[in-house]
């Protein structure tokens, strides 16, 4: 590893916490026939809940129980009988005839004991703090935690996470709520969207999808389904009018819920319906530094002392002081690599402006359309909102004059629709829109409303949408700005941001890195969104398109693949799609995944690449479940620098790609994971590489929390599930950015 050096000074702590249990009370035993992960999971969880002093896990294909040592673990037949009574509550398990068979001579091995520790604090309170409280809307301080394992010098060490976040939650439940709305008769309004969390499981989120029925109406069957007491008790007392709630919980089915097991959660879009003051409640879920350590130090108390019970000894959080060797960080700060722009002039990340200006360097590449530098940019500009906008456009010019490109205002519109509402105003849009094209354009600037934020999901949609569509299906570039924005941001600021991503939206490319990345000839990544159906069960999901970037980090072309897909998993027809033999064929290619490679995604890459003698790195990039990094210098706990990277193993690590400041929080950083049936990369490599990926955003001055290839997948697939996305589907300009 060339760029990057281990840090000896200051001091890195990670929410990493090495566990040691010397003489575990413990027992394996398996099914027969076995089960799959699914059934495995849902049997250990209510075996744990059957049982005092005695945790249970399943790992394919044995089930592990953990008691407290000076506790007698069941015998054979108490077993059996466990599983007929876990199999009498259970929905589908009832009528499956199992027998239970003692395995011995098993060992833990890391991976187990972690998982069980994980099971122990699952069954564990922690005292949570209140910080705020507005309207029955708490913010409260939380736990979060999981299991680990991480590579030491001499062993690989089950470990527990364990960080804080904030929550904002309804006091009460949904019942309540409801209850005491003044808006309560329109019920469908005031509930669809609202996310809700299970009342006793705190881990279990979900959003209302649907409106089955009351519950007097299927009170019996519910009843029936039922595997808690509490759930059937809440049934029982149910008035027959309560509405019933469906609740879509993410990687899982729906499922139908009394109000009253269900606690609302606050969101920056259904804040409204509580009648809180939402900025001053987020204000609330920031934690500060000394505050968020002081915390993790009660919560790994309460945890030591739950876990010793069960033989678990909890140690100190890994930290650079004692394994220097797992903790590194760039040579030199991120924002120092180099970038090229026109002309060969060499900048960096944080003088984008001045190597895009004319007199330095310019833009690293003109699209074919705009290589002659007297063909002028067309802009029209379509106003629908009471400000006036004149000034603006002419800066407009002036910038893009900076940039070494002619442009003119080739039409203006303003288009009144403080008065339209619904199908009334997205009509007058569009009619505005078509006389917009008469004239050729090569991008339209349109300048909304404040009061058309927020509207995506409401029925028709935003004019923000509706434009955006329009335009993208006519191959024309769009720019949208606020009023807001637009009334209380500098001209001078809105255009740092929006210019760089007007000419990369144009296929212009502003800058690329100056020295190649050397650990493949490609970079793409892959990602599914996901979106509830609005009246049937399940979910409808979308592939979304490949962007393909060579080892500078230059943007070759995107590719969008017309068929949604139904699950998680990508077929594998379209990846063979979306990786054309033709371009891989001998070369390397790191293929980013956001999160991880489901069902057959790896088996279908590993046998594509061998057909078409290609190397792919499968690279996992997670956003959830990572531990955070701090800064200790001479005892004071601060953020760590940008790029600052964690070893968890030679495969996988944490990295820090962002900075963000105290009053917003501690950054979150990235897991990468380098797939065991992919061509192999050293992590130290993919953690360079993909800092530097992050770097390559051309519409904004602030670098991107993902890699390039990653970011925007969602909204591209997003704008896919909405059936927004260009004619062509394929093309060599930005339209996301």
């Amino acid at each position: 590893m060339t760029n990057f050096q281990a840090t000896q000074t200051p001091t890195f702590l990670s929410e990493i916490f090495p566990l040691d249990i010397s003489q575990p009370n413990f027992m394996c035993f398996r099914l027969s026939p076995e089960i799959e992960r699914k059934d495995g999971n849902r049997l250990s969880f209510h075996f744990s809940r059957e049982l005092t002093s005695i945790v249970v896990i399943w790992n394919d294909p044995y089930f592990y129980a953990l008691g407290m040592p000076n506790i007698s673990l069941p015998s054979l037949q108490k077993w059996k009988d466990i599983l007929a009574d876990v199999q009498e509550k259970l929905k589908g398990f009832g009528d499956r005839y199992y027998s239970v068979q003692l395995v011995r001579q098993r060992h833990l091995t890391p991976f187990i004991k972690a998982q069980l520790a994980f099971q122990v604090l699952r069954t564990t309170k922690f005292e949570e703090p209140l910080i705020l409280s507005d309207n029955k809307v708490e913010v409260r301080r939380e736990i979060d935690y999981w299991p680990e394992t991480i590579e030491l010098p001499n062993s690989l060490q089950p470990a527990l996470a364990l960080t804080v976040h904030s929550s904002l939650l309804y006091r009460s439940n949904l019942e309540d709520f409801y209850e005491n709305h003044p808006y309560r008769q329109n019920f469908k309004t005031l509930l669809k969207g609202l996310k809700v969390r299970d009342i006793e499981f705190d881990w279990s989120y979900g959003t209302i999808s649907n409106f089955p029925g009351n519950v007097g109406e299927h009170r019996e069957k519910l009843i029936k389904k039922a595997n808690r007491e509490s759930s059937k008790k809440a049934l029982l007392n149910a008035p027959d009018d309560q509405t019933l709630v469906t609740v879509q919980f993410r990687n899982r089915e729906q499922r139908d819920y009394p109000m009253a097991f269900l606690r609302p959660c606050v969101t920056s879009e259904t804040a409204d319906r509580f009648e809180v003051d939402y900025g001053k409640l987020l204000k609330g879920t920031k934690i500060g530094y000394k505050e968020r350590t002081d915390l993790l130090a009660s919560y790994k108390q309460t945890a030591e002392m739950a876990l010793d019970a069960y033989g678990f000894q909890m140690e100190r959080s890994i930290n650079s002081r004692q394994y220097p060797e797992l903790f590194w960080q760039p040579l030199k700060p991120l924002d120092e690599t180099p970038l090229e722009f026109g002309k060969k002039f060499i900048g960096k990340r944080g003088d984008v402006l001045k190597g895009l200006s004319e007199r330095n360097g310019g833009v690293y590449s003109r699209h074919n359309d705009y290589r002659d530098p007297s063909r002028p940019i067309r802009i029209a500009a379509v106003k629908l909102c009471d400000l006036s906008v004149n000034y603006f456009l002419d800066e407009v010019i002036k910038r893009l004059k900076s940039y070494g490109f002619n442009s003119e205002i080739v039409t203006r519109k303003a288009v009144v629709v403080n008065n339209l509402i619904g199908a009334d105003a997205r009509a007058e849009v569009e009619r505005s829109v078509d006389e917009l094209m008469e004239i050729p354009t090569d991008i339209v600037l349109t300048f909304l409303p404040q009061s058309d934020r927020n509207t995506d999901k409401d029925d028709g949609g935003s004019l923000y949408y509706w434009v955006y569509s329009r335009l993208l299906r006519r191959q024309l570039a769009s720019q949208v700005i606020y009023a807001h924005t637009l009334s209380s941001v500098e001209p001078r600021q809105i255009l740092n941001q929006v210019i760089p991503g007007i000419l990369a939206k144009l296929g212009n490319l502003p800058f690329i890195l100056a020295e190649p990345l050397k650990i493949a000839h490609y970079f793409i990544g892959l990602d599914v969104s996901r979106e509830s159906k609005e009246r049937l069960p399940g979910t409808v999901n979308a592939c979304a398109s490949v962007r393909l970037y060579d080892t500078q980090g230059k943007f070759i072309r995107y590719r969008i693949e017309d068929a949604l897909i139904e699950g998680e998993e990508i077929p594998q027809r379209l990846l063979e799609t979306l990786l054309p033999a033709g371009e891989m064929r001998d070369k390397t290619t790191l293929i980013y995944r956001d999160g991880s490679f489901c069902g057959q995604e790896v088996e279908h890459l590993r046998k594509w690449a061998n057909a078409i003698k290609a190397k792919f790195i499968l690279v996992e990039c997670r956003k959830s479940c990572i531990p955070r990094l701090y800064n200790l210098n001479h005892k004071i706990v601060t953020a760590p620098e940008k790029g600052l990277a964690f070893r968890l193993s030679s495969r996988e690590a944490v990295v820090v790609t962002t900075k963000v400041s105290e009053k917003v929080g501690l950054a979150r950083p990235l897991r990468l994971t380098v797939h065991e049936d992919g061509h192999q990369a050293s992590i130290e490599d993919v953690v360079e590489t993909t800092l530097k990926l992050t770097l390559l955003h051309h519409g904004s001055l602030q670098t991107p929390r993902l890699p390039m290839p990653l970011y925007g997948s969602d909204r591209m697939a997003y704008l896919r599930l909405n059936g927004i996305y260009p004619s062509m589907l394929q093309g060599d300009r930005q339209f996301w950015l």
